[in-house]
């Protein structure tokens, strides 16, 4: 297994978003019912080094376009391409 340390910011966002969501039933059809999916909702917190990213700020970067989403992976996606990770 790779230590956190080989992975991209990005890579490590995006891990901790999909690790986040597991426990979601998908598909996830409105921001509300994602932000309810998360383990704390909006406060749910991930963080790498300094860069740190509450659900809820993620969810400002989706729009109503993007949802119903399938999965965690789609999620976490849509969230580090916006926020240029």
């Amino acid at each position: 297994m790779l230590g956190c340390e080989t992975l991209s910011v990005k890579e490590q966002i995006h891990a901790q978003i999909t690790g986040a969501l597991k426990g979601a039933k998908f598909p996830v059809k409105t921001p509300k019912d994602l932000i309810a999916a998360f383990p704390n909702g909006a406060d749910t917190t991930c963080q790498v080094g300094d860069l740190k990213m509450t659900a809820g700020e993620a969810g400002k970067l989706l729009k109503a376009s993007d949802f119903p989403f399938k999965n965690a992976k789609a999620v976490a996606d849509v969230i580090v391409d916006r926020a240029g990770l």
